[in-house]
């Protein structure tokens, strides 16, 4: 019998669509301003990387749940950012990078071909991965009552957005949970870009006010990558229903899924101190700022975007063709509907680039 590749039953990589564009971009007398990917650009700080090096002698193999200094740092990393109370360190479990944890969840939790995900209408790409891998159905859905009869197994939830940077407030999430316990769904937030709310406030799904101090059916995943600029290092971890946890941990020890040591001992010293997450936020405010207010300048509407790493901007065409005149000043954008087919008419623009970058783009734009 003829095999079937796994990548038949996946999408096409939404990156390759805009190699035109990015060379484009490239061809700009100046050179490109990439604001598309939202790759962090600014230096791991040095208590970080000392505390990689560190133990970067260590040859014995990583534990999969991670060392208990870690998981320690992660629950009071969590409280005193985000107010989020009542976790125990058995509940935290550390990921290669979140991205890895969302492609396998619903595999990881045994779902299949009779179980429905449901995700975002507007949504990283790879929560819809992740149920294809597992061979189970997917719906695009904001609100409870489009999902009709269907009992979902898996709800993810994404607050803030990428890419729009919505914030789902406390009310929303409350329903969110109330619904999935009535149905015995589990709900995975990714809560990436809490870190990085510019409007109000963004509450976590394991906010008190949200489930009422129960986390049973709930996991918050977050990275690492954004505030404390530890994308190269695939650090992220995923917290919650102590169950739910063990039960990942139980499957990724057979998997060999473990943090690198060296990694492990970097995420704890990153947790462990606010002055370069905080430091990294203000680089990110000033960024926003410039560029919101040359978008508007420019004529763009910028929609929601309250939150996180991007700014969803809009002039009412299709985005592609907001793309190609992004690109024909050497600024190189995300299309919208990479996200979902509701965001046809959006580009996404990442905050992600250089002062020095992020001046040249607000620059172009301000050319007629």
């Amino acid at each position: 019998m003829a095999r079937t590749p796994v990548s038949a039953i996946l999408p096409d990589f939404p990156w390759d669509t805009i190699a035109s564009a990015k060379a484009l971009a490239q061809s700009h007398p100046d050179g490109i301003v990439d604001l598309s990917v939202g790759a962090p650009v600014d230096p791991v700080d040095g208590t970080i990387r000392d505390a990689l090096a560190s133990v970067s002698a260590v040859s014995g193999y990583p534990t999969t749940h991670g060392t208990r200094e870690l998981r320690v740092a992660a629950v009071e990393s969590l409280q005193r950012r985000y107010g989020i109370t009542g976790l125990d360190e058995q509940a935290v479990l550390p990921v290669i990078g979140t991205k890895e944890l969302i492609a396998w969840l619903p595999r990881l939790l045994g779902l299949g071909s009779d179980d429905l995900v449901v995700t975002p209408e507007l949504a990283y790409p790879t929560y819809e991965v992740g149920a294809l891998l597992a061979g189970a159905r997917v719906v695009r859905a904001d609100g409870l009552t489009q999902l009709g009869p269907d009992s979902p197994a898996l709800i993810f939830v994404n607050s803030p957005s990428n890419p729009t940077g919505k914030v789902l407030p406390v009310d929303h999430l409350r329903k969110v949970v109330a619904y999935a316990r009535e149905r015995g769904a589990i709900v995975a937030s990714d809560e990436c870009y809490l870190g990085l709310t510019w409007e109000g406030e963004a509450p976590s799904i394991l906010d008190d006010r949200v489930c009422d101090s129960d986390h049973t059916g709930l996991l918050a995943i977050h990275s690492l990558s954004k505030t404390s600029n530890l994308a190269s290092y695939r650090a992220g971890f995923v917290t919650g229903d102590a169950a739910l946890v063990a039960e990942l941990l139980a499957v990724r020890k057979h998997a060999g899924m473990m943090v690198p040591f060296p990694v492990q001992a970097a995420m704890t010293a990153a947790l462990i101190a606010d002055d370069h997450e905080a430091e990294q936020r203000e680089r990110y405010r000033a960024r926003r700022t410039a560029l919101l207010a040359a978008l508007r300048d420019a004529g763009f509407a910028v929609d929601l975007s309250e939150a996180g790493l991007y700014l969803w901007t809009t002039r009412g065409e299709a985005c592609r063709t907001t793309v190609d005149w992004f690109a024909e000043r050497g600024i190189l954008v995300a299309p919208g509907e990479f996200y979902g087919p509701s965001g046809a008419k959006h580009v996404r623009i990442a905050l992600t680039a250089t002062d020095e970058r992020i001046a040249a783009a607000v620059d172009r734009l301000s050319v007629e």
